[in-house]
């Protein structure tokens, strides 16, 4: 008798562990319900962001940018010390923009930068839009705490990337993001969550760390969604 109740008590436990861990398209359907709604997001042809960046010891910047899923196209432009450093991913091809004096110089960016870019133009959504399509696996790895806050960790992985997302447990949203890639670890976590004209919640500040430099990076963004993208932005 005591070691069947030792087995149900045991079998308990199990189910209570299992029960914790949702699938991961729960988890980011819970994430798309807690921003708006799935038929929102569906609806992204295209964004627009502005962020300024700050860091100890470092000369803060700002950066405007602009993409369009369905033409897989990224354009970045960096302001530092009024100088802009133009970054463009149109297509399979991409360039860097250099000021030079009173002369811009125009350079094909490497493989490895324009794949960055191509990660970007999701990544400074969301990295799990329409993530089956591009070939990428998720996996729920379990329940954790950041910051004193419950969060479902969900494991990201495609080719060179591999991501783990927290969300909060409670509201949906996505707090924090670990992403791998190319030996290098960048937690980004997210707050100060605000609502975008379109009607999609976003996280309107963003602290930056990686392993490299670690230096954290406060980020403030504002975005908005499906205005006109200007076709000049991605002429080289």
């Amino acid at each position: 008798m005591k070691k069947l109740k030792m087995l149900a008590a045991l079998l308990l436990v199990t189910a209570g562990s299992y029960a914790q861990k949702l699938p991961a398209d729960s988890i980011f359907s819970q994430f798309y319900k807690a921003t708006g709604g799935k038929g929102l997001w569906d609806g992204v042809k295209s964004y627009s962001l502005t962020r300024s960046y700050s860091a100890a010891a470092a000369t803060p910047y700002n950066a405007v940018i602009t993409a369009s899923i369905p033409e897989q196209s990224i354009y970045k432009n960096k302001t530092i010390m009024k100088r802009s450093f133009v970054y463009t991913v149109k297509g399979d091809q991409g360039w860097i923009k250099v000021p030079i004096g009173q002369k811009v110089d125009v350079k094909d960016l490497s493989q490895a930068e324009q794949q960055n870019m191509r990660l970007e133009l999701y990544d400074n959504l969301v990295p799990f839009i329409d993530y089956k399509n591009r070939g990428l696996i998720a996996t729920t790895v379990g329940v954790e705490t950041v910051n004193g806050v419950q969060v479902n960790n969900v494991e990201l992985q495609g080719k060179g990337v591999k991501y783990n997302l927290y969300f909060d447990a409670k509201t949906g949203l996505l707090v924090r993001q670990k992403t791998n890639q190319g030996g290098v670890e960048t937690t980004t976590d997210f707050s100060d969550y605000a609502k975008s004209a379109y009607g999609i919640l976003y996280p309107a500040k963003l602290v930056e760390l990686n392993s490299s430099d670690k230096k954290p990076v406060t980020i403030k963004s504002a975005l908005t969604v499906n205005d006109n993208v200007n076709v000049e932005l991605f002429k080289r």
